[in-house]
């Protein structure tokens, strides 16, 4: 991310989020902010990867909702978390359309 000089009073937070799905899968995150200015609020990095919660899975299972479906249940919980921040309903429902498909596919 990049501040520029004529970005005074900024307040700004970036966070890299990652989930691993597969054995081998691997994640180089490099969470990058660069300041041009001395005058803003305030400016973070941060950067997560995590495998897929199996506990997450077995609860789903434990009520009865078979493993590919529960897998598919979390990972897609885990885009329409981010889907959801784009603010056009329109967007979000075609990206989460493609996101079912893509998983239905794979997972």
């Amino acid at each position: 991310m990049l501040i520029q000089a004529a970005a005074e009073g900024t307040d700004t937070y970036e966070m890299n989020r990652n989930l691993v799905l597969t054995d081998g899968a691997r994640v180089d995150s490099v969470p990058n902010l660069e300041i041009e200015t001395g005058e803003i609020v305030g400016a973070g990095h941060a950067s997560a990867t995590g495998r897929f919660d199996d506990e997450q899975l077995f609860y789903l299972m434990s009520r009865g909702i078979p493993a590919g479906e529960a897998r598919r249940l979390v990972v897609r919980g885990f885009f329409a978390e981010l889907v959801q921040q784009i603010g056009l309903p329109d967007v979000e429902e075609r990206l989460l359309v493609k996101i079912d498909a893509e998983l239905k596919a794979s997972v």
